[in-house]
């Protein structure tokens, strides 16, 4: 794959022009805003103390930095995610409403580009990508979210083309095998999540019971530091009085839900005097409600006001 980095370009004009593809990367590797935000940091150190007449590729040579810097964390990750408290959900990006991050070509995305860019950033997508290896996640993200080839994934992680292909298959037909697939539809997706918005602030039983498929299911991350469910909310009548209770709490009078677009996809981001404490993401599959992910953590939702894509 070409690089657009000129010769003679400087090592912060380098950077930049990539940035937006290795933040791209580094994310879907790792599922948090933090985290990549301290990889870029370190890929920048390592980056400006190259020698520059040594690197064909720049372009190459910074995904191969970042690569390898995600899958020493995500090893570490495992571990640290074996004992947190409650269920574990990435860190929310938000994003234009059906739009997600870039692919790093430097130009904006057709139709047809954004929605497989907002899939590939879907927290639903990323909760499955969990499951994977840390080797299988980052031949995955690069082949199906960038599509570097296997020889140039091969030479990033330092593998044989033959394992990186097989390793990629492997990867490819495990997150066939456990990704749902959920309502497509913008415009759709955008209702329903207004009028899920709707019922929760006004406090209609009726209708969130309405809106919310028989088998819907909902997690929610306070990661310990807050209030959030310690196991998945199975059902409608569970979910929805679940919901209600949280937004009835004493001293939760001033938080505000507003539509937003949460990982590429239609969602609520709730703030108390527009600093955000929780973020909202919904499934939808035929017009219902399936999935909803909560995020709670506060330590998770630095990056909302930190960064958008």
């Amino acid at each position: 794959m070409g690089d657009p980095g000129a010769a003679g370009a400087t090592d912060d004009d380098v950077f930049v022009t990539h940035r937006r593809l290795l933040f791209g990367t580094a994310y879907r590797m790792l599922g948090s805003v933090a985290d990549t935000e301290d990889v870029l940091q370190d890929a920048w150190i390592k980056w400006a103390a190259v020698d520059r007449s040594t690197v064909g590729n720049p372009r190459a040579y910074l995904v191969r930095i970042v690569t390898n810097l995600c899958l020493t964390r995500l090893t570490s990750a495992r571990a640290r995610r074996e004992t947190y408290v409650g269920p574990w959900l990435p860190e929310p990006l938000l994003t234009g409403l059906g739009a997600g991050l870039g692919t790093g070509l430097g130009n904006e995305p057709d139709a047809a580009e954004e929605v497989e860019t907002a899939e590939s950033v879907s927290l639903a997508l990323l909760v499955v990508l969990e499951s994977l290896s840390p080797l299988e996640r980052a031949v995955f993200v690069l082949r199906e979210a960038f599509g570097f080839s296997y020889a140039e994934i091969a030479d990033a992680t330092d593998r044989a083309e033959a394992t990186v292909r097989q390793t990629g298959h492997r990867a490819r037909s495990h997150v066939q095998a456990r990704r749902p697939r959920y309502d497509t539809d913008d415009g759709a997706r955008r209702e329903i999540t207004e009028k899920f918005l709707a019922a929760c602030t006004g406090g209609d039983l009726n209708a969130m019971l309405e809106l919310l498929a028989p088998d819907v299911t909902a997690w929610s991350d306070g990661g310990g530091k807050v209030t959030a469910a310690r196991r998945p909310l199975y059902g409608p009548d569970h979910v929805a009085r679940w919901f209600l209770g949280v937004l009835a709490k004493p001293g939760l009078e001033a938080v505000r839900g507003e539509a937003a677009g949460i990982n590429g996809q239609s969602g609520v981001l709730f703030t108390v005097d527009g600093y955000p404490v929780g973020a909202l993401a919904l499934e939808a599959v035929d017009g219902r409600i399936q999935e909803l992910r909560f995020q709670v953590n506060p330590d998770k939702l630095a990056g909302l006001t930190r960064r958008s894509a």
